[in-house]
């Protein structure tokens, strides 16, 4: 029986095993793999501490900080999915592809996937290219021009963010009408170097090695027409990896896990959340970090003054 169980092993879920370890919280972390979305970055800009650092490198890190720190105290189960979790009277069970592990307090940091996109190209220049991370990625592409795919408030704070490196910016919108606030459509669409179009789709993705043109078609004539572009950023939603609790737990319209930004408490009593799988406002891996820091030191005193 542990203390806590921490699902996920992504910058949210490291760091609380990090603090967990320190704390001495008996704990498992059970994870599929380290790093979460990030290991898709080539080159990761904005970790605090780190200048720049890719994906695969990004996820050793992680996981040989909480190997330092997790002997005789985090049991690290690698390489398991997590199947479902059920709620006995003292504690809960994790059931994954391999085992079953009970704990008797749960924080879930198993964050979320881009909604890809299925396009002809869109696999083949994935990381060539294509990306699905701006605050990642960005600055790579300074001087260059670029295609956003995506008309919501994740694509527009993507372009405010890349109207400071690119040459130009051009958005592409599936619908008449923006779904970001007008008032950030009104700030992204003042700068010169950006272009948004709107009621077009996204046909195929060209190139050589990398991306070189984007082929969008209006939805009404059916016109296609080819624009240059050395990136591609894609935002187009993510999904929760939440699917384990869903029946469980209070979720947003986005599937999203509801919890008290205070503390990081779920509507479930015993059971936490951080980073991209709730409803924070923002999601980028320090936030996720700093979520899950603030999670485990109110497990710790959870623990302490019952």
């Amino acid at each position: 029986m542990y203390e806590l169980a921490i699902l996920g092993g992504g910058p949210a879920g490291v760091a609380a095993g990090v603090y967990a370890a320190r704390k001495k919280l008996k704990t498992v972390l059970i994870t599929e793999s380290f790093g979460g979305q990030s290991t898709e970055s080539s080159g990761i800009q904005n970790w605090i501490g780190t200048i720049e650092i890719d994906g695969l490198a990004f996820s050793e890190m992680l996981k040989g900080h909480l190997l330092a720190y997790s002997d005789g105290i985090i049991d690290i189960k690698e390489g398991e999915k997590i199947e479902s979790v059920g709620k006995t009277d003292a504690s809960f069970e994790i059931k994954t592809n391999k085992n079953t592990h009970r704990a008797k307090n749960l924080l879930i940091t198993t964050g979320s996937h881009r909604r890809k996109l299925e396009i002809p190209g869109a696999e083949e220049f994935e990381n060539r290219g294509i990306t699905y991370c701006a605050s990642c990625d960005g600055p790579l592409f300074s001087g260059k021009d670029v295609v956003i795919i995506g008309g919501g408030n994740a694509g527009f704070e993507t372009a405010l963010q890349l109207l400071a490196h690119a040459k130009s910016v051009t958005l592409l919108h599936r619908s008449a009408n923006f779904k970001a606030d007008p008032i950030t459509v009104e700030k992204v669409l003042s700068d010169p170097k950006m272009k948004a179009l709107k009621n077009v789709l996204p046909v195929e993705i060209k190139g050589n090695k990398f991306v070189t043109e984007v082929v969008y078609e209006n939805k009404d004539t059916k016109e296609r027409t080819e624009i240059p572009a050395e990136g591609v950023f894609i935002e187009i939603g993510s999904v929760p990896n939440v699917d384990f609790v869903k029946d469980q737990l209070e979720l947003n319209e986005y599937n999203q896990i509801k919890i008290d930004h205070r503390n990081q408490r779920t509507s479930a009593e015993g059971i936490w959340a951080a980073g991209d799988c709730t409803d924070a406002l923002f999601h980028q891996n320090n936030i996720a970090a700093g979520d899950a820091v603030r999670a485990l030191e109110d497990i710790y005193i959870h623990l302490h003054t019952r």
